[in-house]
C-alpha cells in the first residue's frame, strides 16, 4: 500500500512539475483573472492527470498499443490548441491595453471557473506527453504479480493529489504575480510574454520529429 502510495505521488509530482505550456498558460490566466479561476483551472489541469494514471493503471500495455497511430494527431491538436490561446491571450492583452480596461471584460471574459475547468482539462488530455508518461511508468513498473484494485486505487488518486497540489501551487503564483503587475503597462508584458512562452513550446511540439 505504501509503494503503491508513494509511488502514486513520484509520478502525479513527475509529470506536473516540468513547467510546459499548459503551466505557463495556468499563471497567465489567473494573473489576468482571479484565484477562483485558477483554482478551477488547476483542478483541471490534475483531473486530466488523474484520468491518465486510472486508464494506464488499468492497461498500461493496451494504451500504449492503441495510442501509437495517433500520437501525431494528437500532438497537432494539442500544438494548435495552445497556438489559438497565445493568439487570443496577445489579442486580449492588446485590446485590454488600448481601451485601458484593467478589470472591466467583455461578452466571454473572464471565463466561468466550469469552463476554467473544462479548458485546461481538454487541453491536457490532448497532450501526448502525458498519455506516453503514464503509459511508460506504469508498463516500467509492472511486476509478475497482480497489481490488486485497492493499490491501483492509491496510486490514482495519490497521483491526482500530486498533481492538485502543484497545479494550485502555479495557480497561487499567478494570483501574486496578478496583485503585483497592477499597472496596464505590466499586464500587457506579462500577457505577451506568456503568449511569446506558450507559442515557442507549441511550435516546438508541432515540429518535433514522431
Amino acid at each position: 500500500m505504501t509503494a503503491a502510495l508513494v509511488a502514486g505521488l513520484l509520478a502525479g509530482f513527475g509529470i506536473a512539475m516540468p513547467v510546459g505550456a499548459v503551466a505557463t498558460y495556468l499563471v497567465s490566466l489567473t494573473a489576468r483573472t482571479s484565484l477562483r479561476i485558477g483554482v478551477c483551472a488547476a483542478l483541471g489541469v490534475a483531473t486530466a492527470d488523474g484520468l491518465y494514471a486510472l486508464v494506464a493503471a488499468l492497461g498500461g500495455s493496451a494504451l500504449a498499443a492503441a495510442l501509437q497511430p495517433i500520437l501525431l494527431p494528437l500532438r497537432w491538436a494539442s500544438g494548435l490548441v495552445l497556438a489559438a490561446l497565445a493568439i487570443r491571450g496577445a489579442v486580449t492583452a492588446f485590446r485590454q491595453y488600448r481601451g485601458r480596461r484593467l478589470a472591466a471584460r467583455s461578452g466571454e471574459d473572464p471565463p466561468r471557473p466550469a469552463r476554467a475547468y473544462l479548458a485546461l482539462l481538454g487541453i491536457t488530455l490532448l497532450n501526448p506527453t502525458t498519455v506516453i508518461y503514464f503509459a511508460a511508468l506504469v508498463l516500467g513498473s509492472r511486476t509478475a504479480e497482480a497489481v490488486r484494485p485497492l493499490e491501483q486505487g492509491v496510486f490514482v488518486l495519490a497521483a491526482f493529489a500530486a498533481s492538485a497540489s502543484w497545479q494550485l501551487l502555479l495557480a497561487g503564483g499567478g494570483a501574486l504575480l496578478g496583485r503585483t503587475l497592477t499597472g496596464r503597462r505590466g499586464r500587457l508584458v506579462t500577457a505577451l510574454a506568456s503568449s511569446a512562452v506558450i507559442t515557442a513550446l507549441a511550435v516546438r511540439m508541432l515540429i518535433a520529429p514522431p
